[in-house]
């Protein structure tokens, strides 16, 4: 089967396309052939080995997995002896847990363990809209855990066109809580539809210098950005909690804030992919109360694109590899 494998850290350009065997299923396994999956940023961060003390986990020198992708659409084409859950031909989606199995969803076929977070597909939706549409949405629900209750409270996104902004808008809304969403101004439209209920142009306004103040604040843009906890701070009110999406620096001020000051810095450590959580994903799709954006598609083979893509920052929403024409 072809994968894009990479065999060292580096730019996109260490990425290729290989035959690699195609994988057989353990007894609790189901083989997948892959449809779509999604290029995160993640997986560029994997792929280039960054931040360095990342490497303690997914390898010091050279990458432990060759093969990268987080999350998938595709069709179950083999079961193991053990697996009650899914049968050939069923059409599923899901994320996978980081670095929990050897291989990755860049792949023509992958194997999964049936307790793993994958589910059947929602009715109706294509493969290209599947494959991107876990790894935000389970990560973002994440980040919103340790808020505990959003109902009547006024949260901001800041960076809400993306993968976890979008994600973030959408989610926040269903959970009851007025919602500001700040993003490049082509993208005021977009994150409106989403079910924002206030949208600023990041480019023409200072959210922390508007007099307004929040609940709750998730950074979405998880990299160095002028807009830290300590300049957000005085845009939150009492009690108010800043939940970030990436950053080393912000595990410094959890702990913190775990036993100082009334305005926190909360996280889950570590990350989760929960099966609950696919499947309640799964059950807001069909509600009509999330979708997926998708900003560009590719071909497997163009996976080099796709990362520069991806890394550059300016992706809204998700960004897609296909592997089958017209997959429907």
């Amino acid at each position: 089967m072809k994968a894009v494998v990479h065999d060292r850290y580096g730019p996109p350009e260490v990425l290729r396309i290989e035959d690699v065997p195609k994988p057989t299923p353990a007894p609790d396994e189901v083989l997948i052939r892959v449809r779509a999956t999604g290029v995160t940023r993640s997986d560029t961060h994997l792929r280039a080995g960054e931040p360095s003390v990342g490497r303690l986990v997914s390898g010091l020198l050279r990458p432990k997995r060759r093969i990268l992708g987080h999350e998938l659409s595709g069709e179950v084409e083999a079961v193991g002896a053990d697996a009650t859950e899914f049968e050939p031909g069923d059409r599923v989606f899901g994320a996978l847990p980081y670095l929990a199995l050897t291989t990755g969803a860049h792949a023509e076929y992958i194997c999964v363990p049936e307790r793993f977070p994958i589910a059947h597909m929602p009715a109706g939706m294509a493969f290209e809209e599947a494959g991107a549409i876990c790894d935000g949405a389970m990560l973002t629900l994440n980040v919103l855990r340790p808020a505990a209750s959003l109902a009547g409270k006024r949260v901001l996104v800041y960076g809400a066109s993306g993968s976890l902004g979008t994600a973030s808008v959408q989610l926040a809304k269903h959970f009851g809580a007025h919602v500001t969403a700040v993003c490049k101004p082509e993208a005021l439209g977009l994150v409106r539809s989403l079910g924002a209920h206030e949208a600023i142009d990041c480019t023409r306004e200072d959210f922390t210098k508007s007099g307004e103040t929040y609940d709750v604040i998730i950074d979405a843009v998880g990299k160095n950005h002028p807009y830290s906890f300590r300049r957000c701070r005085r845009s939150l009110n009492a009690g108010g909690a800043y939940l970030p999406t990436d950053g080393l620096r912000n595990v410094f001020l959890w702990l913190w804030h775990k036993r100082f000051g009334d305005k926190k810095v909360l996280f889950e450590l570590p990350p989760r992919m929960r099966k609950e959580d696919v499947l309640f994903v799964k059950r807001l799709i069909e509600a009509g109360e999330y979708r997926p954006v998708i900003d560009r598609t590719y071909p497997l083979e163009h996976a080099i694109d796709a990362h520069r893509y991806v890394q550059t920052g300016h992706k809204t929403g998700n960004v897609v590899l296909t592997l089958v024409e017209g997959s429907h």
